[in-house]
């Protein structure tokens, strides 16, 4: 698909018709007026794309107002503090990648709220492939001779991320483990920037999500090496994984998630969860996720707590490992 027509695909705010009935008029109570979405990242990233999908989608379904509102900073912790502090009424949601809900107090010093108490998990809204990038000026075409040339220059190669602790960031940190390999990670305040600054050959490479960078990799402005997951990505499926690439037992994924405020009723969680799911069940909505690489989800609100739990542990040993902090 030609880029301007992709972008359209994914950025369109449109959809063609309302399918259902606001929540009210099905008996519910929720929205009553304007939710408030707040994604922790800069606009551009997939955090944001997704977001916007989503918030369109729950528009047209409900009739209600769902304004996106981009709080960046400290890793996401900025925009998901706001939420933890906002009255738990289900019109203050956070829609973020796994660093604020699962990975970010296991990295930062000092946390503005507790994950646990302050934030409840209500639906885990996808998940996306994690892909290795480099600038094209790079002299290398496959992670065997990107690990050869960060070999060879040990601390020359420098890798951007959305910033500490998010997935991007720990996946550069599981390759230099299980490479070993020396590169310098350098966090920006989401994945837009670190991208422009990979464009520009400011950084050599990054891990990104693949609804941020599909764009890039068909324009060629960025070399896609390989998929982060344990499977290739249907949309590059040219592509090969890392694992298969030469470093065996590599795997991360990303996967974007809502979370409400701590004290949110399981009965409005549970609301929100299937509002949320009809959302995403929708054709329009299936057919824009696909053609950014993302896989919507099905999950009730006690198995995406169940999910965040594993995630939590998951990358919790890679941090111990790494010896990721920040302040």
């Amino acid at each position: 698909m030609h880029r301007r027509a992709l972008l359209a695909a994914l950025a369109a705010p449109a959809f063609a018709t309302t399918t259902a009935l606001p929540a009210r008029a099905q008996g519910g109570a929720w929205p009553e007026r304007t939710v408030r979405i707040v994604v922790p990242y800069p606009p551009g990233g997939s955090n944001d794309i997704l977001g916007r999908i989503l918030a369109e989608a729950l528009r047209e379904r409900l009739g209600q107002a769902f304004v996106i509102e981009n709080r960046a900073g400290a890793g996401g912790n900025v925009g998901a503090d706001v939420v933890a502090k906002a009255a738990p009424d289900g019109h203050t949601l956070l829609l973020t990648a796994p660093g604020p809900l699962a990975i970010n107090d296991q990295v930062y010093r000092n946390m503005p709220y507790d994950p646990a108490k302050d934030l409840v998990p209500v639906a885990l809204v996808a998940t996306v492939p994690i892909v290795l990038m480099v600038n094209p000026a790079l002299p290398v075409h496959s992670v065997a001779e990107l690990v050869a040339l960060a070999k060879a220059r040990p601390g020359a190669l420098s890798f951007g991320s959305s910033g500490n602790s998010s997935t991007n960031h720990l996946a550069g940190e599981l390759l230099k483990t299980l490479a070993g390999i020396n590169i310098v990670h350098v966090p920006y305040r989401g994945a837009a920037p670190a991208m422009t600054d990979l464009v520009a050959g400011n950084i050599a490479l990054m891990f990104d999500n693949m609804p941020g960078s599909i764009l890039q990799i068909r324009d060629n402005r960025v070399r896609a090496l390989a998929v982060a997951g344990a499977h290739r990505a249907p949309v590059l499926p040219e592509v090969p994984t890392v694992a298969e690439s030469g470093v065996p037992g590599f795997e991360a994924e990303a996967w974007f998630g809502l979370a409400a405020p701590g004290g949110t009723s399981a009965e409005l969680v549970a609301r929100i969860n299937q509002q949320v799911k009809a959302a995403l069940a929708l054709p329009q909505v299936q057919a824009r996720f696909v053609e950014a690489g993302a896989v919507s989800s099905t999950l009730d609100a006690a198995g995406f707590a169940r999910f965040v739990a594993a995630e939590r542990q998951k990358w919790g040993e890679v941090v111990r490992a790494s010896g990721a902090r920040a302040e």
